[in-house]
């Protein structure tokens, strides 16, 4: 990464805005269900406090539409971060008020202030150039460390670089050292497992990868509209039939590269998406009236047993609806393979890092990214605006 971080510049005793991503889940007493985020800011926050930085931390939570709302404060936040720094970390009740300016003049070294929700301010997911003006006024240098929020061009990601000199954190940092590896430098063989819904959603990933992988395992929804455009009946199946031409496209790129493109040789299929629906095991055709849910026994192990081959493994998907303990299956193989790895296995997307948690394996991952959609827009090949915004090294 020829970006510049926190030990590229002199910070000491300076006063720090810090980009983090927070954005955690909560439930209905908005407690936090999952602090990996918040655990993973944590070594550039502590860096900071040594180096008797007066610490400004940002980061917006949910989608509360540019509008201020209680449901989705920061607090619960700031008391969780205090515990996990054991330090008090101060709550603003907003982002620019002279109030919430004066909080952060008056912070002493190595004190933390966390800003209010920056999307409730409708500027942030605009750039709102005079939202960023105010922000970085609080601060002398702008700290990135929000890889989850790198591919967003918003005040608090790129806004305020603009203003004040912009460097990246520590988990900024390992996030795309880590991802540019896989892109440039992969180690052999190479496998990426891709999963989700929608063809839509990770094709330009798909077309990417097609070319520089070893084996490309594709399963979950997506894997229905590759099977269909090899002629394979799904009857109600989730496809997109718009997408047929370039699964053809992709799959041929692959047989050119000489990679091992793999779709399932089996299905798990029922009527309707429930508990309680009978299910079928099929290869080939799906009968009429069903619909593709998982991938089936002889998949998941064809697949797992590529997977422990490897020396570099990406997954980023479900294999099928996996929120139901009946479709699950295929995804916890997968998750259990990915773990049992000999290299390196690199986990990214929500539902990923969900199915390596639900079987217990996460200590077992290599790295498991903080930045779904991030990590897919990065490994697309695109730049993210939030590390373009950055200073160079040199």
């Amino acid at each position: 990464m020829n970006k510049a971080t926190i030990k590229d510049i002199d910070i000491k005793g300076k006063r720090v805005l810090v980009r983090v991503d927070f954005n955690v889940p909560l439930d209905d007493q908005k407690n936090i269900t999952d602090d990996t985020r918040i655990k993973a800011a944590s070594p550039t926050i502590q860096y900071l406090m040594e180096q008797d930085c007066k610490i400004i931390l940002m980061s917006h939570l949910g989608r509360p539409k540019g509008e201020h709302n209680a449901k989705y404060s920061m607090e619960p936040v700031s008391k969780r971060l205090s515990e996990i720094l054991q330090k008090e970390v101060k709550q603003a009740k907003d982002c620019i008020s002279e109030e919430t300016k004066q909080m952060a003049k008056a912070l002493q070294s190595g004190e933390i202030l966390l800003l209010e929700n920056t999307r409730f301010y409708p500027g942030e997911t605009k750039n709102d150039p005079e939202l960023a003006k105010e922000l970085a006024s609080m601060g002398e240098i702008f700290v990135n460390d929000a890889f989850g929020a790198a591919h967003r061009a918003h005040s608090s990601t790129v806004g305020v670089a603009d203003y004040i000199p912009a460097v990246a954190g520590f988990l900024l940092e390992k996030e795309l050292a880590i991802l540019t590896e896989v892109l440039e430098n992969p180690d052999r063989p190479f496998t990426a497992v891709i999963g989700g819904a929608k063809v839509s959603d990770k094709i330009m990933v798909l077309k990417n990868l097609a070319t520089k992988v070893d084996n490309l395992i594709i399963g979950g929804g997506m894997a229905n509209t590759f099977l269909k455009a090899r002629g394979v009946n799904m009857a109600d199946s989730l496809v997109e039939e718009e997408k047929l031409d370039m699964a053809k496209t992709i799959e041929e790129e692959a047989n050119a590269f000489g990679v091992n493109l793999l779709l399932p040789i089996d299905l798990v299929v029922a009527e309707e998406v429930s508990e309680d629906a009978q299910i079928q095991i099929v290869r080939g055709d799906v009968p009429e009236g069903y619909r593709a849910l998982d991938i089936g026994s002889s998949s998941a192990i064809a697949f797992a047993q590529i997977i422990k081959n490897s020396a570099l493994v990406l997954w980023n998907g479900p294999m099928g609806v996996f929120e139901m303990d009946k479709f699950a299956m295929g995804t916890e193989v997968i998750a259990k393979a990915v773990a049992e790895c000999p290299g390196k296995a690199i986990v990214g997307g929500g539902d990923s890092v969900a199915a390596v948690e639900k079987v217990g394996v996460t200590n077992s991952i290599y790295h498991i990214s903080t930045g779904g959609g991030a990590s897919l827009e990065f490994l697309e090949g695109k730049e993210l605006p939030g590390v373009a915004a950055l200073k160079d090294k040199n």
